[in-house]
């Protein structure tokens, strides 16, 4: 009886969590997802998604699709660990996403997976491909990545003298995807004139090379997933609404971190043994203060910008305390950082200033920027436009010109700019 008490496993892996005697749950780096038995040999790394369901009585208040848990794991590889953040956790908003990819998972349906970026959508499309049982592999193709001109080519190969340049034949991703999954990410980037060859290819299941008559069928398996609003793309005319209707055949939205707050205690415990375990460092436990702080804020770029400010913690606690708040990565509440950045430049600022009765930030940023605009002539763009001028990126200065109500009507005006008086459409 003894013997046998001996040998049961000290830490059990149960659903999505390594659960440890209360004793052992005060410091980090923990242990990883994994059975280790008393003078067992070294445990083999599983990833959540190899661990079988629980039984009805066991998973009161759970669903069973929560053995579908997507870790950072999920590759089976060396890298395993630190290849980048994971959807962990058991908060509904994420089971209602794992639910819907093990339904989904066992049909040819075509997924589109939408959420904002770093939330994990490649993740959820691995499980999805790793729970539907296809014997082929997982082909990543991220579209914003590869030029225009050449996508084409990307996705369905071509033949030797196609073009300038192809010396040889070369198979597409569809090609490599074949009784598989090809995952277009970045779906919303691909060009207008791709559109309805992917189209043709996801209705007749059939293509051909760059440079080739001849028709190649396949069984590929497609799962897309993006952050732009493609309905509201279809509106104007950027995307194809048959081909939006044709990839919306299973619609996944995988929410942002603020809307799953009470997984974060978990991911923060997951990323702090991660990079300790990288840096060799054994880091005191987290104080009720500091996750309070991390619960509390928004996470704007989601896991990914969680993960960051975890790594950047761990490195500078070389005494062992971890110290999130001495970091630069949480930006002051309610004031952004760019918005900082544009509360600077006091020259500039002073004459928009001498009213005493300014009372939003919104009527100081509005009239900077225009004053800017007018200055680089409504240039925006370039080494001597408004956005270099500002410190910031074009796409931001475009963002905060529709956000404050500015565009080119308000040219050559001055003075104080009225919220009913203007337009929000930039060119």
């Amino acid at each position: 009886m003894n013997a046998g008490r001996s040998a049961a496993p000290r830490h059990i892996c149960w659903g999505l969590f390594a659960i440890r005697p209360r004793h052992e749950r005060c410091s980090y780096p923990a242990l990883p997802l994994h059975t280790e038995a008393a003078g067992s040999p070294a445990p083999v790394r599983r990833s959540a998604l190899e661990h079988p369901s629980p039984t009805k009585s066991q998973n009161e208040g759970l669903l069973m699709s929560a053995s579908l848990a997507v870790v950072t794991g999920v590759r089976r590889s060396a890298r395993s660990d630190t290849s980048g953040p994971g959807l962990i956790g058991c908060s509904f908003a994420l089971r209602r996403v794992l639910q819907e990819a093990e339904v989904v998972a066992q049909t040819d349906a075509t997924v589109l997976i939408h959420g904002e970026t770093g939330t994990g959508k490649e993740l959820v499309a691995t499980a999805i491909h790793r729970r539907s049982g296809r014997p082929g592999g997982f082909v990543k193709v991220n579209c914003a990545a590869v030029p225009a001109s050449l996508l084409e080519s990307e996705l369905m190969g071509h033949e030797k003298g196609a073009f300038t340049g192809a010396l040889a034949r070369r198979i597409g991703r569809f090609e490599a995807a074949e009784h598989g999954t090809i995952f277009l990410d970045e779906i919303g980037e691909m060009p207008l004139e791709m559109q309805p060859k992917l189209l043709r290819l996801l209705q007749e299941r059939e293509f051909e090379r760059l440079g080739s008559n001849h028709t190649i069928r396949t069984s590929a398996r497609l799962v897309a997933a993006t952050n732009r609003d493609l309905g509201a793309m279809v509106s104007s005319r950027t995307f194809r609404e048959d081909l939006f209707y044709r990839l919306s055949v299973f619609p996944i939205e995988v929410p942002p971190l603020r809307e799953r707050r009470e997984d974060i205690p978990e991911l923060v415990a997951h990323f702090v043994t991660v990079f300790a375990g990288r840096a060799g460092r054994c880091i005191e436990p987290i104080s009720d203060k500091l996750m309070a702080r991390l619960c509390d804020y928004d996470w704007p770029g989601n896991i990914r910008e969680l993960m960051n400010v975890i790594e950047r913690a761990v490195i500078l606690a070389t005494d062992g305390v971890l110290r999130v708040v001495a970091l630069s990565g949480l930006p002051t509440p309610q004031i952004d950082q760019e918005s900082l950045h544009l509360a600077r430049a006091p020259k500039s600022m002073a004459p928009l200033l001498r009213d005493h009765d300014l009372d939003r930030l919104d009527d100081v940023q509005r009239r900077h920027i225009l004053s800017v605009l007018e200055s680089t002539n409504w240039v925006i763009g370039g080494g001597h436009g408004a956005a270099a001028r500002l410190g910031i990126k074009r796409p931001t200065l475009i963002y905060r010109m529709k956000k404050l109500g500015i565009d080119r009507s308000l040219r050559g005006r001055s003075g104080r700019t009225s919220e009913s008086s203007v337009a929000v459409d930039v060119p």
